[in-house]
């Protein structure tokens, strides 16, 4: 779907035989793919090591794509960095780092989530400033995919309802403003609420990629047959290419690739199940809402259910940084599935305390496993000094 949504305009401009994005994809998917082979061996382990060093380098990146002559600008948007052929979007790993980072706070001392106070120091201080780096660039729809992803790790670490709707209201309000300050976001949700009063300005997008839709069908119009993708649909091969999908292979294709990312979701949340600790787990949920949010609000735009957001199909859309991010996240998904552990050092807090009230023994965690671990070494032990003192009576005998 990469080499058809990009051919044909490649080769209309001259850019050889329109293979250029295809050979890109795939080179940066093999890279990813050696990333997610490595990660998914022991990755969760080591990556508790450099989770710091991750988050202070993907936020300088952040603050450097703002810099002239350093980042690069394209389409009014400033969110990459480097030359031309390996331009690289730094928030894409930025949200990988918050997931680790959240995973380590959360899963030192669970308890945190009890008190507002006591999660903010750090980590929605940390969090909040990531969100104003990403919503400068602009990027409104990494944002929301920030939210969603720490999100949810609050839920799966037991945050009270009542402050996670406190947390929402906040976002909710400082979205709103954000939206009424910035013309660029208020074009944006106006052009939304009705996109063909603006079909020629900013509702083109949505106008061409609803068009590309209903073309489509139910089985499409065959693969490579898209007429939208030729200079109608701006980025194809990106934002939009789950229109081409769906003129190419209609509804029943579109289907076809929500039910794979339902898979992800299903597989991905029972993994964060049966993780064998809380660090683990939380990994296993940040990773799979990180992925499962982007292609809900990528397919969300598309049908025009909510505004443009400019996120990609995760391992679907064309774009290097995302693609080896993401599979990056799903190494470390695979080695949760497989058992690892990556236990961190959890903190005691004092007992009768607002935090001790709802995290005790959560934040015992990883005790309570080594305290199982051992109790196991010890039946086995036992098991085996019988076994050898009845050998032993035998022969006697």
């Amino acid at each position: 779907m990469v080499y058809s949504s990009s051919s044909a305009t490649s080769v209309l401009q001259g850019q050889g035989y329109g293979s250029t994005y295809l050979v890109k994809f795939v080179l940066y998917g093999a890279v990813g793919l050696v990333v997610m082979r490595v990660l998914a061996r022991d990755g969760v382990a080591k990556v508790h090591a450099i989770t710091a060093p991750l988050l202070f380098v993907s936020l300088a990146l952040v603050v450097a794509v703002h810099i002239p002559h350093v980042g690069v600008s394209v389409n009014g948007a400033r969110r990459w960095i480097g030359p031309a052929q390996l331009q690289f979007q730094p928030s894409e790993l930025l949200k990988l780092a918050l997931v680790l980072y959240s995973a380590t706070l959360l899963a030192r001392r669970p308890g945190r989530v009890n008190d507002l106070k006591d999660l903010a120091r750090p980590l929605l201080y940390v969090v909040a400033g990531a969100l104003l780096l990403v919503a400068t660039q602009p990027d409104i729809g990494t944002a929301m995919v920030i939210c969603f992803t720490v999100g949810s790790m609050l839920v799966a670490a037991g945050i009270p309802p009542r402050r996670l709707l406190m947390i929402c209201g906040f976002l909710v309000g400082a979205v709103l403003l954000y939206a009424i300050a910035k013309p660029y976001a208020r074009a944006r949700l106006t052009s939304f609420i009705n996109p063909w009063a603006h079909a020629t300005t900013t509702g083109f997008q949505a106008v061409q990629g609803q068009i590309a839709i209903g073309s489509g069908g139910l089985l499409g119009v065959g693969p490579g047959q898209s007429v939208q993708k030729i200079f109608y649909l701006p980025e194809a091969q990106t934002d939009f290419i789950l229109a081409v999908i769906a003129e190419e292979v209609g509804v029943a294709g579109v289907c076809g690739l929500l039910f794979l990312y339902g898979l992800i979701a299903f597989a991905g949340l029972r993994a964060a199940q049966k993780a064998k600790s809380l660090y683990s787990g939380l990994i296993a949920v940040g990773v799979t809402v990180l992925i499962v949010s982007q292609a809900l609000l990528n397919t969300f735009a598309v049908l025009g259910l909510a505004p443009l957001t400019g996120v990609p199909l995760p391992l679907v859309s064309y774009g290097s940084s995302s693609m080896i991010v993401t599979l990056a996240a799903m190494g470390l998904l695979l080695n949760v599935a497989s058992g690892a552990t990556g236990h961190v050092r959890s903190v005691p807090v004092r007992r009768g305390s607002a935090a001790d009230a709802g995290g005790r023994e959560q934040a015992r965690f990883s005790d309570d496993e080594r305290a199982e671990e051992d109790r196991d070494r010890r039946r086995r032990d036992r098991g085996a000094r019988g076994a050898g003192t009845r050998r032993g009576a035998g022969s006697a005998g």
